[in-house]
């Protein structure tokens, strides 16, 4: 291909502009890390000045190009190079300050162009895998030779990020996947926090991304020449891609450039001397006409593609009519709750139900697409009618994640940032440690991704304490906007779908059993879930006495309380973040403050449970670790019995 000398020098010009507004904001914020960005502003210049399809008027346009900075510490970068191509960014001298949509990393709706919320190194990676899964799965739904999309998922990551596991788990699963839309770009410029990477790494990383199944090319990051025919090479190849970026962190400032005082702030004292250097006049800010000339051309040229783009789109759904594909429109989903029952069991683990809703509900919602880490057959999600997802099948719609939860997590999350498909993924509830940092970025993006955990308790019995989680539901539940619901019988699971299915604004645990339940038969059951809490059997007389439960513990709750009906009110509490939500003459109405002796069950830790039973109140949990035994002798071991139960009752009814 040919490069006119002309370009190459305006995004030059653009690099070095680039450098100087990245200094001026980090100085004006006295905090953030020059490296990145100084580093790879010929990259940006290329990408943003010529190689990426964007449109900043339609910044979610489904046939952009979708550009990830997984080293969201570098996020001046981005800010800079989206500010210049005309996305509506507040002014660079507000980066980092309170209300400003220029935060410290780059963070999903809150500042447009962005497309995830990144910084926890390697996740941005993971995110880009979901992205180009995604697109791949539209592909599959289109007709054949269709001109929609086309796009790349273009990522930028360092060191830290393919340091960290959760990229090689991503990286290996995309080459498996063969996804060509994949372009990783890796800044290596050899530089740590603490010291030179050297110091901790020796591996040829361009090997083992060819053993993934990657495209490898090694290019010098500031040779504008080089890295566009690198990328071009890319866009054009069969496999993932990696272009390995040689570059030095700190360009531009001499002092610190290729040392690890470049990673952060530590050039600031230098920055009036280095902008003198390159050429820059001293006004903070600075950005020439001839840039402005040639970002408002860029803008012009963006326009042109998207409104062709718009053209082809309207063409090709007249001519397919009703068969086109609704991938894109936004419709509200149907739920199964007056659908689903269980007539053919009076026992049922909640998995088993809750495989039986899912599919149910993938049925009349084709935008549900599910996954597991090699655990379909164990966690009972698998989409019966949806068959595999691989280089061979975008129409797919279980993907297998092979043993990576964290990169499952994360993938999940490039899913759901995409906003097409509804993306489930599964593993057994002690496993959601591996993939919750990608859990607790989907809550703080609000994503709306559904996690099925099962084994839910000690109640799986020989495994032992490794695969028991007792602490895992009060971890879950401490993270903000995450929905946990733990459902005691397969009506209550009927309730627990329909609400994480509904939920659009945050992602959704739902927590399930191994063993089989008696499906209790209680008349609210569905209708009480979606309230979080609900009075499962009301007192004949008055309360005295009020007991709570989640999941499994609830039915030995029921049948302890058998003989105590005229003055034990019992609870289920599904779920306490929902129930949190209530009004207060809900809550009161389930738990009025005229009845303060309470008793929790649950087979989990006590801590989260003393804001309902209060200082007279006493919780029935585990606060250690299991042991390997039966399910049934370890409930009884640990006092999850129908005998202990009573008798913690009658116990409290004694001091009423």
């Amino acid at each position: 291909m040919v490069i006119s000398r002309t370009l190459l020098t305006q995004l030059e010009e653009a690099a070095q502009i680039a450098r100087g507004l990245t200094m001026d904001a980090v100085e004006e914020a006295k905090s953030g890390h020059l490296g990145l960005p100084l580093g790879c502003a010929e990259m940006g210049a290329a990408l943003f000045g010529y190689l990426l399809r964007l449109h900043p008027s339609e910044p979610r346009w489904i046939n952009r190009d979708r550009f990830i900075l997984s080293a969201g510490h570098g996020s001046i970068f981005l800010y800079v190079w989206l500010y210049l191509s005309g996305f509506a960014l507040d002014e660079l001298s507000q980066f980092r300050k309170l209300g400003s949509n220029l935060p410290g990393h780059p963070e999903f709706t809150v500042t447009p162009g962005v497309e995830c919320t990144t910084g926890p190194l390697g996740q941005g990676i993971g995110n880009a895998v979901g992205f180009a899964i995604s697109e791949k799965m539209q592909i599959g739904r289109l007709p054949k030779g269709q001109k929609i999309l086309d796009y790349h998922v273009v990522c930028l990551c360092g060191d830290g990020c393919l340091q960290e596991g959760v990229s090689h788990e991503s990286c290996s699963l995309a080459g498996h996947l063969k996804l060509d839309n994949l372009i990783l770009i890796y800044d290596a410029n050899g530089v740590t926090l603490d010291g030179m990477l050297e110091k901790t790494q020796s591996e040829d990383v361009g090997k083992r991304f060819e053993a993934y199944g990657f495209f490898v090319q090694t290019v010098d990051g500031h040779d504008l020449k080089q890295f566009i025919e690198a990328y071009e090479l890319a866009k054009n190849s069969t496999r993932p891609n990696l272009i390995i970026a040689r570059t030095i962190i700190g360009r531009g400032i001499g002092e610190v450039a290729a040392t690890p005082k470049a990673h952060g702030e530590g050039g600031i004292p230098f920055i009036k001397a280095a902008k003198k250097r390159l050429g820059l006049p001293s006004l903070p800010f600075y950005i020439s006409e001839s840039l402005k000339k040639f970002f408002h051309e860029r803008r012009l040229q963006w326009k042109e593609t998207y409104d062709l783009w718009l053209k082809e789109f309207r063409r090709e759904r007249r001519s397919y009519g009703k068969k086109f594909p609704k991938l894109w429109e936004k419709k509200p989903g149907e739920n199964i709750m007056d659908e689903v029952f269980f007539p053919h069991c009076e026992r049922i683990s909640t998995r088993e139900a809750g495989g039986e809703i899912l599919n149910a509900l993938a049925t009349k919602n084709s935008e549900i697409i599910t996954g597991s880490a090699d655990l379909f057959s164990s966690n009972r999600n698998y989409l019966f009618r949806g068959g595999d997802f691989d280089g061979n099948n975008f129409l797919g719609r279980n993907v297998a994640f092979g043993i990576r939860e964290h990169a499952m997590g994360a993938i999940l999350n490039g899913i759901a940032y995409d906003g097409v498909f509804r993306p489930t993924g599964a593993t057994f509830l002690v496993f959601s440690d591996y993939l919750r940092p990608a859990i607790r970025i989907a809550a703080m993006a609000r994503l709306a991704v559904i996690y099925i955990f099962t084994h839910d308790s000690i109640a799986i019995g020989p495994d032992g304490p490794t695969h028991q989680p007792v602490e895992t539901l009060t971890a879950l539940r401490s993270i903000p906007h995450l929905h946990v619901i733990r459902p005691a019988d397969g009506e209550e699971c009927v309730g627990a779908y329909a609400i994480a299915y509904a939920r659009l604004d945050g992602p959704t645990a739902l927590v399930l059993s191994r063993q089989d339940l008696p499906l209790l038969g209680l008349e609210n059951s569905r209708a009480g879930t979606l309230k979080g809490a609900y009075i499962a059997r009301r007192e004949t007389l008055y309360p005295k006495v009020i007991v709570l439960a989640s999941g499994s513990e609830l039915g030995l709750v029921l049948e302890a309380a058998e003989e105590f009906q005229e003055h034990v009110r019992i609870v289920s509490v599904p779920c306490m973040e929902i129930f949190e939500t209530q009004s207060e003459a809900y809550q009161q109405s389930v738990l009025p403050e005229t009845c303060p002796l309470r008793l929790a069950v649950e087979a989990g830790i006590s801590l989260p449970w003393y804001r309902y039973v209060g200082p007279k109140g006493k919780v029935i949990s585990i606060d250690t670790f299991g042991l390997s035994a039966s399910g049934k002798i370890l409930q009884e071991y640990f006092g999850f019995s129908v005998e202990r139960m009573g008798d913690e009752i009658r116990t409290l009814l004694e001091k009423a």
